[in-house]
Formats: structure tokens, sequence, C-alpha cells
């Protein structure tokens, strides 16, 4: 896609920007002078971002979209590691193949990136990486032990980064609650709905609004962990 970056202007790359949160994220950066770089399977709805058809299980992906940005666009120096997805099974009766393709995405996905993009952002001694996560990490709950252990491991895997990018990259953590996305409806397995999890979830935009506020925490002064549930939701 030839669409050119300002070299006077930041550069995030969002995956799985399409759609739901991360293309909130995507069109909050965009209204606030971010160049924006969307890696997703899926095509965003604004010709406004830099589009790479990219799937965060697939190394060679990975490599293709760090190529394409640095000959054709520009190397991130905002990371939102964002693709994900969503399972409900019971572990004595579910499929492990299918447990293996969300820790691909979850998991696996996000450090195939980080591989990719951060030491880049260490030879600048700057970039920041932002690790959309959930409130189902480090809480067990029937049929939700995949999920929850993809971002569990996410979790350690950010505060690992943290620790060994100091003092160059900030890390931050945002931990969504209940959001009105097309998460349930594209879960491997489950026969949840977000109409079954009751009123009032949050918006993408409340997500985007969080990014949002994380990136202009002034100083040197980083938010490592933001939770945001509904008022609501006792989970």
């Amino acid at each position: 896609m030839a669409l050119k970056h300002n070299i006077h202007q930041p550069t995030a790359l969002i995956t799985g920007g399409s759609n739901g949160i991360g293309s909130a994220i995507a069109n909050k950066l965009l209204k606030n002078r971010i160049n924006v770089a969307v890696a997703d399977v899926l095509p965003p709805s604004s010709n406004d971002v830099f589009f790479n058809k990219c799937d965060v299980t697939k190394a060679k992906e990975i490599d293709d979209l760090f190529e394409e940005l640095a000959q054709n666009f520009s190397l991130p120096d905002i990371l939102v590691l964002n693709a994900g997805r969503g399972i409900r099974e019971k572990l004595t009766e579910g499929d492990p193949s299918k447990w293996e393709a969300i820790l691909n995405t979850n998991l696996m996905g996000s450090l195939r990136c980080i591989r990719a993009f951060v030491p880049a952002m260490l030879k600048k001694k700057r970039g920041h990486v932002i690790f959309i996560s959930s409130v189902a990490a480090n809480q067990p709950h029937p049929y939700g032990g995949i999920y929850s252990a993809s971002k569990t491991a996410l979790e350690v895997v950010a505060e690992t980064l943290r620790l060994e990018t100091l003092p160059h990259i900030k890390i931050s953590i945002i931990a969504p609650g209940i959001t009105d996305t097309s998460f349930f409806d594209n879960e491997i397995s489950g026969d949840i709905s977000i109409n079954d999890l009751g009123p009032d979830p949050l918006s993408p935009q409340d997500i985007a609004e969080d990014v949002w506020y994380i990136l202009n925490k002034p100083g040197h002064a980083v938010i490592n962990k933001l939770i945001t549930r509904p008022a609501n939701q006792s989970f």
C-alpha cells in the first residue's frame, strides 16, 4: 500500500488492528497525528493506515511485515500487541490442537513481534510496547483455562521484557474487562455471546482511550499495568 508516513510523527504498529479494540486504537492514534500501521488477516476500514496482511502465527509473515515497514513505511516507535483469540473448553474434554492455536496466536504471536521489532527500538534507545491482555489473566475459571493461561503467560512476558530492556523501552499492559466486540463470536470454541455477560460492557473506544492515556504519561514515569472493567463486572 502506497501510504507514506510523516517523518515528524511517531509510528505505531497494531497487530489485530482491523476491527474491535485494535481498530479503535488505530483511529484514536490517527486522530492524534501518529502514523499507524496495521497487521491483520483482514483489511481495515480506514484508508489512512498502512496495512499489511499478516498472520502473527506465521514467522515468515512477521519477517515480511518487518521488511515491508522498513522499506516502505517506518519501523514502529509504538508496538501494540493486540492480536488474540478466545476459547472456552473443559480441560478434560477439549481439543489440544485448538489449545495450541490459541497459544500460537495469543502468546507466540506477540513473542514473534517482540523479536522482530524491539531490537530496532533498543538500537534507537526509545520505544513503547503495549500488551493488550485481559482481566482473565491470573484468574482460573471453568472452561477458561487455556485463554487465561495464554494471557497470564503474556503478562509474564511483558514484565520480563521490561526488565530486559531497562531503561530504554517503556512496557505497559492493558487488561480490559468485558468489551463489546466480536471477540466471543470469533472464539475457536465456545457457546457464549456478549449478550450473555450482562449489560453495559466496555466499548473498544474505552480501551483506545487507555492507550492514549498511557502514551501521554509525562516524563520518565511509565504506567506498567492498567485494568479497566465495566462498573458492574465482578470478575
